[in-house]
């Protein structure tokens, strides 16, 4: 066991005894933007973590609780995605891979701890755009209460991440309130990290 992990409660073993609480917020968030995610897949979730020596620590504990499928820069920095023997199971929701990203320079998350998760909302759009076009079209209320989310702090963020070699475009739309995160984007990460080997 990692003691410095142990001592910011970020072993795998802690990370999943909070993991039923921080879904408990994101399916709060999901009621708040009016979507109903349960149809959807969960596709993973992801850590955040500040300190680049504790990021190597959990990379390595985590690496025992699954099979690391990418390891790819992405704006600078290493980001990991381990797909798990065994999926985490909170809320009817099966997660099967995690994000571990390590720290971007000069940017400090308010905790480390869980950070978001990601839900594949099938869709053709190939921009972000186009994509959340798309979101307000699957989800009517939550094109109906837009201005209302926007007044009460919900933030928004369209992105387009891209490693290097991937040949799938994945635009993401990002929904943040009260330090919780939900991103919904087309294409599961397998596919992505697919899409990517093959090129």
């Amino acid at each position: 066991m990692s003691q410095p992990l142990f001592n910011a409660e970020l072993m795998p073993s802690q990370m999943k005894a909070n993991l039923d609480e921080f879904m408990h917020k994101i399916q709060d968030l999901s009621d708040t933007l009016h979507i109903n995610l349960k149809p959807f897949q969960a596709d993973h979730i992801a850590l955040r973590i500040n300190d680049a020596e504790l990021a190597k620590l959990a990379h390595q504990e985590w690496q025992k609780e699954g099979q690391v499928i990418s390891n790819a820069q992405i704006n600078g920095r290493p980001i990991i995605v381990i797909l798990f023997e065994q999926a985490l199971n909170s809320h009817g929701w099966n997660i099967e891979c995690l994000e571990l990203p390590y720290p971007a320079l000069g940017k400090t998350y308010p905790e480390q701890n869980w950070e978001h998760v990601e839900f594949v909302v099938p869709s053709d759009a190939q921009s972000a755009d186009d994509y959340l076009a798309d979101l307000k079209q699957q989800f009517p209320t939550l094109a109906q209460n837009w201005d209302a989310l926007l007044e009460e702090g919900v933030k928004v963020k369209l992105s387009s991440p891209k490693g290097e070699r991937e040949r799938l475009n994945n635009p993401t739309v990002a929904f943040k309130h009260k330090g919780v995160c939900i991103k919904l984007h087309p294409h599961p990460l397998k596919a992505i990290v697919e899409s990517e080997q093959s090129a």
